[in-house]
Parts: structure tokens; sequence; C-alpha cells
């Protein structure tokens, strides 16, 4: 068999990705670029697919040149990407989603809060379909932010012919292939894949009949072939018109397939980045309130896969850091010295922990700054932090960055928690992307849910997902159990130290707490605040 090779794009919420693997899962190169994002206001994030595309063709150049490999022996490229939503006109043209009408914002991300209102008129239709997202729909998923366009500008909602999930649009671009993957339908657009359809007593509930039109009615499996390069996509691509395209995928479910396909039953995997996502799969369908699924064949096919989330991870961390005014010095000084930031902040936590052996037993976090995706489903959901004092300085720097990572760990725990009690069996937690190249932060993981921590050898498991799903598609290898366990190899493993649970148990009782004292507090400002208006 002729060596053949295969390229894997990843489109995360800052940066591209693009990686050169070998049939032994070898990556031979890498290249990245950062992408825009526009904020406006506190709820609206939006993206331009232009820029995202130039960034990829960018990435795929440079990992092709890195590699050394000549063009004629790729065989396939895969792409996943963030659930982003992208409206497409009928010229190819960007369709603006953005109150600036800005042509070149062309995609509400999905971590974009607006569509607050018209997630709740989806939810009230109590529809059947619901209950295969958790019992509702989140603000994060694709049909209350096509319904805002609608109801906020009808006229740009008419003149959008395919409203793309990123990924879709990515494929679209490379291949010209009018198609949607199982993935991005089922878990974001309440495409119900085990009766292939869409529920029409939904859509017609929020006034979304016409949705169908503006969709891809072609829906392609995972490992299928959505076509191959077009001629344009492959001269900015660098690559030729026989590369595979297979159908895509979203980016944490590509980070999932990666790590579970070789042995999927019993295995949660985490795809930790700017957001969480937690993925089990199951033979049957489990329903476990406030998460979602179950989805039929989204990650792996033949599967049912329960999806869990944070909206705020590695986002939350960045955001505590630079709260404090310890941080900046402490960034400059890493600078100085050629060494990672988190590397020295790690070693703060640990001069702390000398002096003190739990060093946040007075200090909590709540990490719901950005809503609660999984399992309360409360966007309107905020963080809290108890236990502050006028401690200044490194210490105070390490002690709130050390309970951040804490509390991100309980909601973790909160998601495992869900999922067993409704039925999933969880023997192994299967971890990668940002916090993977944290050990202080998988040491809390550990210790915080009891679990030992497995890693792939692969550090970017998404990517590698990607060049799954084209190694499967081109035909290199039968299915993805066989393509996995070719490719993905362990690495190490952490294992949790059994001499914290009792100081953790205590944590993870305050941090249920945490949520449930703030909603009486939202319960007397309401009633405060709706007498105020009322006069």
């Amino acid at each position: 068999m002729a060596k053949i090779f295969f390229i894997g794009v990843d489109v995360g919420s800052a940066s591209v990705r693009a990686g050169i693997f070998t049939q032994k899962g070898e990556r031979l190169a890498f290249a990245v670029r950062p992408i825009q994002q526009f904020h406006s206001g506190e709820s609206q994030v939006e993206q331009s697919s232009q820029n995202i595309w130039q960034r990829v063709c960018e990435t795929v150049k440079e990992a092709v040149a890195l590699s050394g490999v000549d063009a004629d022996a790729i065989g396939s490229i895969g792409f996943d990407a963030t659930c982003s939503l992208v409206a497409v006109g009928s010229d190819g043209s960007s369709i603006s989603v953005s109150e600036s009408a800005s042509p070149e914002r062309d995609i509400v991300m999905w971590m974009d809060h607006r569509a607050t209102e018209e997630a709740t008129a989806i939810n009230l239709t109590n529809d059947p379909a619901l209950a295969y997202v958790g019992g509702e729909v989140s603000v994060e998923m694709e049909l209350p932010k096509i319904l805002w366009l609608k109801r906020h500008y009808p006229e740009r909602y008419q003149r959008v012919w395919r409203f793309f999930d990123l990924a879709d649009y990515l494929v679209w671009r490379a291949s010209g292939a009018d198609a949607a993957s199982v993935c991005t339908l089922t878990c974001k657009w309440n495409y119900l894949s085990h009766e292939e359809r869409f529920s029409e007593s939904l859509l017609a509930g929020v006034g979304l009949e016409d949705v169908l039109t503006k969709v891809p009615s072609k829906v392609l499996a995972l490992g299928e072939r959505a076509g191959t390069l077009c001629e344009s996509a492959a001269g900015q691509l660098g690559l030729t018109t026989k590369v595979v395209v297979a159908g895509g995928i979203i980016d944490a479910h590509s980070g999932g397939l990666a790590l579970a396909a070789a042995n999927p039953m019993g295995s949660l995997t985490i795809i930790s980045g700017t957001s969480n996502c937690h993925m089990v799969v199951s033979p049957e369908p489990v329903m476990v309130p406030g998460v979602w699924g179950p989805y039929f064949g989204a990650m792996i096919p033949n599967l049912w896969l329960n999806e869990g989330g944070q909206s705020a991870a590695g986002a939350l961390v960045d955001w505590t850091l630079n709260q404090s005014a310890a941080w900046g010095a402490l960034v400059a000084e890493a600078k100085a010295l050629d060494k990672s930031p988190y590397a020295l902040l790690n070693r703060l936590v640990e001069q702390l922990e000398q002096r003190e052996a739990y060093p946040t037993c007075h200090y909590h976090v709540l990490a719901d700054h950005h809503g609660n995706r999984s399992p309360r489903a409360n966007p309107d959901a905020r963080g809290m932090v108890s236990g502050l004092s006028l401690e200044t300085g490194v210490d105070e720097l390490a002690r709130r960055y050390l309970a951040t990572l804490q509390a991100i760990a309980y909601g973790t725990r909160h998601i495992i928690d869900a999922l067993v009690d409704a039925g999933h069996q969880i023997d192994r937690i299967i971890m990668c992307g940002g916090a993977t190249k944290n050990p202080l932060w998988l040491r809390e993981y550990a210790n915080a849910t009891g679990r030992a921590i497995h890693l792939a050898e692969e550090e970017d498991a998404v990517t590698l997902g990607a060049a799954l799903l084209g190694a499967v598609a081109c035909g290199a290898f039968k299915g993805f159990a066989e393509a996995a366990r070719a490719m993905v190899r362990e690495g190490k493993l952490i294992e949790p130290d059994a001499s914290t649970y009792a100081f953790h148990d205590a944590k993870y009782r305050v941090y249920l707490q945490m949520y449930q004292d703030q909603q009486r507090y939202a319960d007397v400002m309401y009633h405060a605040c709706s007498l105020s208006l009322d006069k």
C-alpha cells in the first residue's frame, strides 16, 4: 500500500490549527494562525468566514511545506470547527449577522448569548424533540440564533441561501458539497438523527417552517466523503483535486472521536479549551436532565451520545488572572526568564501549599460566570466568590487561581454525577485540550472527581480526530475503531490522591450550595426590582 498522509484542520474559538499525519498517527508538521473575534456588548460575539478560510489556507500550506510531503501524497482532509452559525447568500456572499451591518461579520459564535428570548420561545413549545437536548435548547445552539436573525433582521434572513454550521461551511468551501454533518445537525440544530428528520411541529411553533429551505438537505454520516477538493480550493490550499474531503464535525466531538473510538464504552472524554465538553456514548439512549442528547451517531457511528459542557473553562481562568494586579508583573517576569507564566504561577501555588495545607479551604468560587450549560441548563447563572480578604500580591493571585481551577473541576464532577445518576457507567476519564498542558490543573481534576485522568500521546487530539475523519472517508481504514487503533496512542495517567478526598468532598458541597444561595439572591432582587419598575 502506497504511503498516504492525512490533513486535519481544527478551527477553534481563537485560532486555526492544521496538522499532517501518517497512517500511524505520527504528526509530521503543525501550523497555527489566530482568527478574529468581534465583540459587541456583553452577549454578542461574531467572526468572519473569509478571515477563517484565509487562515485555513495559510495553515494548510505551511503544514504541508514543513512536513516535506508531496501534495500528490495527501489522501484526504478533514475539518472540525466550533458550533458557530454562518450565513451565506445565494451567490456565496456573506450575510451580516451583526447589529453594525458589517458584511464581514457573518458568523454568530457559539458563545454568543444574544438569543435568550428566542431560546425561551423554543422551549415553551414543549415539543417532544426537546427530550433529545436534555429537555430544552441552549442559547448556544443554532435555531435560537436563526430565530433571532429572522425577528430582528427579516430582510437579511430572506437573503440567506444557506445557514451552515462552521464545520459544514468549511466542507462546502473546500469541496462545493451542499451538505451537513450528522454531528452538527443533531447536536446543534435539533435534527432527530435516529428518525432522519427535523421536528416540523417544533419549527412551526416558532415560525421557522421555512428554515429547512435554507439548510442543506443532504446529511453526511461521520466518515462519509463529501467529495474531493474543488479546483479553486485546491489552488488556495496548495493541494490537488484528488484529495478527498470528509464530512465535518464539531471540534470537541473530533477530540472525543479520537480519544474514544478504539474503546468507547465506559469512557468519558473531556475536551478542554475556552469551554469544556464532556462526552459519553452508550448503545441505548439515556435521557439526562440538563445534559444535551441523547444524539444518535453524532460522535461515533451507531452509538448514542450525551454531551455535557461548561461554557467557560480556559476563558474563565484567563479572566480570573487578568483581574489580579499581580498578573501583569508575573507575565513580564516569565517573558524575561523565557518561561511560561503558568509555570511560575504553579510554582507560587506550590510554595503557598508548603505554608498552608489547603490554601483554598475558606476561599470558594462558583464557576458560572458565563452561565451554566450543564447540568443546570441556566444561561442566566453567574459566578460567585466567597472568602475574600484584603490579601494582595502573588499569594492572592495564587489562591484565586487555584480556587478557580478547583471550581471548574467541581463543575465537571457535577456533570459526571448527573450522567452516572441517569444510568451511564463511567470507568475512565480521557482528556485532551488546553488543561492537559497544565499539571496542576490535571491534579485538581483527578482529585476533585476522584478518578484517574488518561491522556493521549498526541497533544492535539482534536486535530488528529479531524485527520481520522479523512482517513476513513478516503478508504484508508474500514472504520473509526480500526483507524483509532492505528493512529491514536495512550499517553500519561494522572491518579487521584486519596488523602485529598475529604477536602474536595467538602468543597464540592460548598460549590453546590453556592448556586442555591445565588438563586435565593436572584429571587429577592427580582421581586425588589419588579416593585421598583411598577412604581
